[in-house]
């Protein structure tokens, strides 16, 4: 039954995103995982496109931001407006109060609305003026940035990318794929997209998803990944501990949508890039070898051993 609707899930996004299938099914894992994704690339590849197809299959309540210099954190968390009838003051919730948050081109903004997402992504709750407002669960944020360097973007602070639970870039689409994609016109199919989940099917998926088993070996093994990020040379700076915790949701994420109830090497290994490549930094030995962040991830998985289960 569970395997049915996931397949179900990533056929109804496949249809509307032509050649992304491996993107497609991380993203469904980090939904199930629980965390936020950080998408990473350039304008028109089909960033927002993939949260709004995702938020309609999962019937998530979504709220979009398109982030500029001018956002304001109370634009985002809300903000408190005094009622001339009551006589008291109102609380106006921001965009924050949904299932689904899609913070498109995150990087375009200032620091200081930036950081306003730092406890909304960790702690699930808004802090204003002495008050605490839990957001309803799920809560899920889609970001999407431009590479850095590009016009008119700041560098997310490193608090705030160890957020994230993964990191992905789309690229550009295949020949064939951008040919069906033409063909198709699927910029007009996003509106018609068929919702294959309520949300409390989609909760129960999730609460399926922590059930996955992990042998001892296996805990071990990511706990082994991350340590070697802080001290292998190829690495300036390693992991945290919360990149240990991410590897582990993603792992067990992907063994459930692969119709496992436990989690192998394997699971672990086709995440790694995507849960540790944002929180660590090359070192002066990479950038002298002229290796890039795929390399020496692939090394970093080459260098631990694997276990058998």
């Amino acid at each position: 039954m569970y395997q049915e609707k996931l397949i179900d899930i990533q056929n109804e996004v496949n249809h509307v995103l032509k050649g992304k299938e491996i993107i497609v099914r991380k993203v469904l894992a980090a939904m199930l995982g629980g965390g936020h994704i950080l998408m990473e690339d350039i304008p028109g590849v089909g960033k927002t496109t993939l949260a709004t197809t995702f938020a309609r299959a999962l019937s998530l309540d979504h709220h979009r931001v398109q982030f500029t210099p001018d956002v304001l954190p109370s634009d985002i968390l809300g903000f408190s407006m005094y009622n001339n009838k009551s006589g008291e003051f109102e609380f106006r919730e921001g965009a924050v109060f949904c299932n689904l948050f899609l913070a498109d081109e995150i990087n375009r903004t200032s620091p200081k609305t930036q950081s306003a997402l730092l406890e909304v992504m960790e702690e699930r709750q808004v802090s204003i003026e002495g008050e605490t407002r839990k957001l309803e669960e799920p809560f899920i944020v889609i970001a999407t940035q431009n590479p850095t360097g590009s016009s008119g973007t700041q560098m997310l602070p490193d608090s705030q990318l160890d957020r994230f639970l993964i990191r992905l870039s789309m690229g550009y689409p295949a020949h064939q794929s951008e040919v069906a994609m033409l063909k198709d016109e699927v910029w007009k199919q996003v509106s018609s997209v068929r919702q294959v989940l309520s949300l409390e099917e989609f909760q129960a998926l999730r609460e399926e998803t922590e059930k996955v088993f992990v042998h001892d070996a296996i805990y071990e093994y990511i706990v082994s990944l991350v340590e070697t990020t802080r001290i292998h040379p190829l690495f300036a700076v390693g992991a945290s501990p919360r990149g240990g915790i991410a590897l582990l949701r993603m792992s067990r994420a992907m063994a459930f949508i692969e119709g496992r109830d436990f989690v192998t090497a394997q699971d672990v290994q086709s995440v790694v890039a995507d849960v540790l490549g944002h929180r660590v930094k090359l070192g002066a030995k990479a950038r002298a070898e002229g290796k890039d962040l795929f390399s020496c991830m692939q090394e970093l998985i080459l260098s631990v051993k694997s276990p058998r289960c």
